[in-house]
Order: structure tokens, then sequence, then C-alpha cells
């Protein structure tokens, strides 16, 4: 068997390294080490290191996210004992010894770093994404982890489950292949009147009021969801740089909160606070926040960082110097605001800055009721285009391009529509410029809403929609789509990839607008009438390869190409991490980061 005879190469050759130029690398991570390429425990059967998944060709072992074998230390301790033990043979009963060997001696629990922030929106996202990127650069395996995040704002891994966005792209950051559910173990989607959704380990787990997801939900599943993803991850690397939630010190919440100190007492984390200077009252914010941590937690405080001044940061440095004197706590530096598109978290700040103002192209965004998956819209900000979300129906008439985007409730939002005029405004635009449905926009864009189990509303309904397409939208069995795809765009037939995560099922007579390729063949996706200039789909993630958002751009006849126009947004967002890891790098007193980064401190 070729893979035998590449193990007992393998074998033979003993410690190699880690191989930089491989053309599969990083398999894993950053800066593993190759030696084993070809697993010479594989299938382990090890549920420490790996797992049984089911694929259409029944049941495999797999080690997706081992990176046991991948570090450098556990290579050369094995590939010592292989030569001394003379083991040729990949089947050789002593191998199986070796592995219990080297995870006794070597697989201690990762370090844990967690990132909170005095307020919300702190900057707590970019700067887990960064130090993960810093520490990824140093070679070490890393992973981000947040425990229980709310947002509309999802992306599905490529095990099928879904996980706010901002951990992928920390994920991203970290230079993983694989993440999974563990980095996001709970995932909140706001609903109409109260309501939460909730997401366990990726998957649906119930709709819940506040009472009920803190008194009976947090003290049991919750807890037990994160206790159970922070033992894995420090389990497969070396690093998990953790985020918190909102405030750490919410005293009203405090004993039920999963987000923050109780999570960062789980993993015996040192913590970093982060606060937005540009929000005023800085050493205000972080003074008070330590203050009101109790004793065991306050100690776990380690650093200070200032994040997104805009001015020169000497005006700082004499205040640093009191809080470290009040508090024993020392700044590790002013962060500059950094003038680079970022991915957003909160629909709150849309509109507000990051987009190119001076684009030739104005893009119009309906902003939507429980606007959702708005991250679709990211990759255009670094295009020649202005992106403006609005809910003034007079701006449709200035659009080059109109966007309705997704939503976590398809029938309020298209109630929204027809109260305030956007539904008309939008329609009148048809032939005019392309107008293009995106998930829960696509579905308003539809003739007829069915929902007979009242799944958006609550209650059985027939709704009309915007009639732009001849189809129908129905809600028949209260299940979500959560799945990784790809395919083609239908007009030009070049390669496309995205994601799915919705309810509802749309029958449509209308052109596909997309091709996917699935293990029963090729199957349509969305609707369009080109002569309309009317595009709808379920994918979310269409502008992040070139084909669709040129071809999009290209209908408006004022496109101006530039260096990002035939590149991937992974690409750019991976750039812009080295970017921001950069910054980061520079501002940061990195001597004392690397006490708290190997487990000392102040």
């Amino acid at each position: 068997m070729d893979c035998l005879k590449k193990v007992r190469e393998e074998l033979e050759r003993g410690w190699t390294g880690p191989n930089p130029d491989c053309e599969y690398g990083p398999c894993h991570y950053y800066g593993q080490d190759c030696t084993y390429c070809f697993c010479p425990f594989y299938p382990c059967g090890d549920e420490e290191l790996g797992e049984n998944i089911t694929t259409p060709k029944g049941k495999i072992w797999s080690c997706m996210q081992c990176h046991h074998i991948h570090r450098t230390p556990v290579c050369k301790y094995i590939a010592s004992r292989v030569k001394e033990l003379n083991i040729t043979d990949p089947e050789d009963p002593r191998l199986r010894g070796l592995l219990n060997e080297s995870k006794d001696k070597f697989m201690v629990p990762g370090k844990a770093i967690m990132v909170v922030g005095a307020t919300s929106d702190a900057g707590k996202s970019i700067a887990v994404a960064a130090l993960c990127r810093i520490i990824s650069r140093k070679g070490y395996s890393v992973t981000p982890m947040k425990t229980q995040n709310m947002s509309l704002n999802s992306m599905i891994t490529s095990d099928g489950s879904e996980i706010a966005s901002i951990q992928m792209l920390q994920a991203k950051a970290a230079q993983l292949r694989h993440p999974d559910h563990n980095i996001n173990p709970i995932l909140l989607k706001p609903m109409k009147n109260g309501m939460t959704q909730v997401i366990v380990n990726g998957k649906h787990f119930g709709d819940m009021d506040v009472d009920s997801y803190y008194n009976e939900f947090v003290p049991s599943e919750g807890i037990d969801a994160v206790k159970k993803s922070i033992g894995i991850l420090r389990k497969r690397y070396e690093f998990v740089i953790m985020e918190g939630a909102g405030s750490p010190a919410e005293i009203n919440i405090y004993d039920k909160d999963i987000a923050n100190m109780r999570a960062a007492e789980t993993a015996d984390a040192d913590c970093i606070l982060i606060v937005n200077v540009q929000w005023g009252g800085a050493f205000a914010y972080a003074l008070g926040t330590i203050e009101l941590l109790p004793p065991n937690d306050r100690k776990r405080i380690k650093g200070i960082i200032f994040n997104n001044l805009r001015g020169d940061p000497s005006s700082l440095k004499d205040g640093a110097k009191e809080l470290e004197r009040l508090t024993g706590v020392p700044v590790l530096g002013i962060i500059p605001h950094i003038g680079i598109p970022l991915p957003r978290e909160d629909s709150l700040t849309l509109g507000s800055s990051d987009t190119n103002d001076e684009g030739k192209i104005r893009i119009c965004v309906v902003k939507l009721p429980k606007i959702a998956n708005f991250t679709d819209l990211d990759p255009l900000y670094h295009e020649n285009v202005s992106v403006i979300y609005t809910d003034e129906p007079k701006d449709m008439k200035d659009a080059d391009v109109i966007i309705i985007p997704g939503t976590k409730d398809t029938t309020d939002a298209l109630r929204w529509m027809r109260s305030s005029g956007m539904d008309d405004a939008v329609k009148a635009m048809k032939g005019i410029v392309p107008i293009i449905g995106i998930c829960g926009g696509y579905q308003i864009m539809c003739g007829t809403l069915n929902d007979p189990l009242g799944i958006e509303g609550g209650v059985p309904s027939s709704a009309e929609g915007l009639g732009l397409f001849s189809a129908t939208v129905r809600w028949d069995t209260g299940t979500c789509k959560r799945a990784v795809v790809s395919g083609t765009l239908a007009v030009t037939g070049e390669d496309m990839s995205g994601y799915e995560v919705h309810s509802g099922e749309t029958v449509t007579d209308e052109s596909p607008l997309f091709e996917l390729r699935t293990k029963d063949g090729p199957v349509n996706e969305g609707s369009v009438r080109y002569d309309e200039k009317l595009f709808g789909t379920y994918l979310h993630g269409i502008f992040d390869a070139p084909a669709f958002r040129r071809y999009i751009l290209k209908m408006t006849g004022k496109y101006v190409t530039s260096e990002f126009s035939d590149m991937h947004y992974s690409d750019v967002l991976d750039d812009t991490m080295d970017k921001l890891a950069d910054v980061f790098e520079r501002s940061l007193n990195m001597n004392v980061f690397e006490k708290i980064f190997m487990g000392g401190g102040q």
C-alpha cells in the first residue's frame, strides 16, 4: 500500500522538520513540523486526537484537528525512539506505545490568554485576531475562541457547524485550515419578541428568552459546552486566545456570565483588558472595570491595551503611568486607529466608517430590521465603490446597485419595507440597476411567502413578496440548512464558492444564478432575470470570489479595476491580518507581552 510505503520511508528518514515549501502546506497550522506527513499512528482511534466522521463513503477516522504529530518536540522524540528501538515496520505494535509515551511527555494543556473589553466595541475581536497572527508567525499552533457570541453574522465550517463570522476571521488570522465549532461553542442569534435562537456546538439547540437562558441553560448545558470546548482546544493547541463578550464586570449577571471571567477561570487564562480611547473616559473605564472585579478575578488581569487612538500616543503616557500605579497592572501599549477596512460584527456600526466614500459606484444596501450576515458586503469595500446602508426610499434613486441582504426575520422585514416605502422604491429601479437579494433578501424578492407552521412569525401565515421573481418561499419543516458549497456562476461558467445558513426553501421556474457541485450531481441555485437585472440567491460569500463581484460591478458601466479586482477576498484578508499584526507588534511592549505569553506576567 502506497501510504504504508510513505510511512516506512519517514520512519527510516528520521526527523526532517517543517517544510514551508510543501504545495499542500500548511495542512494544519503555520509552522507545523512535517516530518510525519503520513502519520505512523493512523488510525490511532484516540478520541483526544481525532474522531470518527461520516462521509458519503461511510465512516472514516479523521485527524483534521490533531496537531500532536506536527509539533517539533514530539517529532524529534518519536524519531529518536524509533531509531533507538529500530522500528521500520509501520505495523509494528510498538509504535502505539510511542504514541502514548509522547502524549504523556508533551501533551500538556495549552496556554490560554483572554482579551476582555472595558466596553462593547472596545476592539476585542481585532486584538484577538492580531495576537493569533503574531503567535502563529512565531511558529506555534494557536486558535481563537469565544465561548459565547451574540451575532447575526454567522458562517459555516467545513464540518457543517454554524459559528460567528468573526471567529472564522480570527481562525484565518491564526492560519488554521480546519476550524470547528469548539472555537465558538455558543452562538446567540436575536429573534423577535425577546427570544433568542441558541446555537450549541454548531447546531440549533432551541429558542429561549432571557430568563430561561440564564437560569436554566447557562448552569447546565451552557457551562458544560464551554468547559468541554475549552478542554478540547487546550489539548489541541499550544495557545488559545480567548475573546470575552461585552464587559467582564457586569455585576448584575456576574454569577451567570460564562463569556468572561468564569470562562477565564475554567481555562486558567491570563487576561488582557482593552479600552477604546475613542469613547472618551478611557482611564475611568479601565480603572472601573478592574476595581469592580472580585479579587481572585482581578489577579488575572495582566495587562492593559489602549486602542483606536487618533492622535499622538505621548498624550496618554502620563495617564498610563498613573493607571499602572493605581492598579498595579502594566499598560502594554497604545494602538493607533488602523485605517484599513476590517469586518464589522455589530449592525449598529453599519454605514459609520471604512467604506470608500469617494467610490465611483454607489451601492445601496437596504438596512433591514434584524439584518444578518452583512459581512457578505465586506469584499466590496476594497473595490472602487461607496457602500451605503440606508432605510430611506429616496436613496434608491441614486443607486448604481441595490442589495437586499439577509435578515433573521423575513416576514417582519417585508412588512417594514412596505410600511417605509422601501418596497416601491426598490421595485421602481427594476431593469435600471442590478438588484440583488441574498438569503432573506432573496425571499423578499419572491412572489409568495407561505409559512404554514408559523416558523417565521409565530402563527401560520401567507404573504405577498415584492414579486420580482415568479417564485414561492415555503417554511414547511422548521429545519435550518447549513452547508459549505461550491460551483459555477451560470452566466460565465466561472468558479464560485459560498455557504448556506437559512430556513425556508424557494420553488422557482426562473433561470438559476449558480450551478452547484454536489455528490449527486449539478444542482441549480438561485434565480436570475438578466434582462431586468434581478439576482437572487441563498448563498452567502458570493462577493468573495472575483467572478460575481466583477460581473455585477461591470453592469453599472462605471467599473474601474484595481489590484484587488482579480483577487479572492480570503487573500485580501490574509494580507490584512498581517498588517494588523504588524501594527500591534510595533505598538505593544513585546517584552512584557511575551512574559504573559509564556505564562509570567506582572
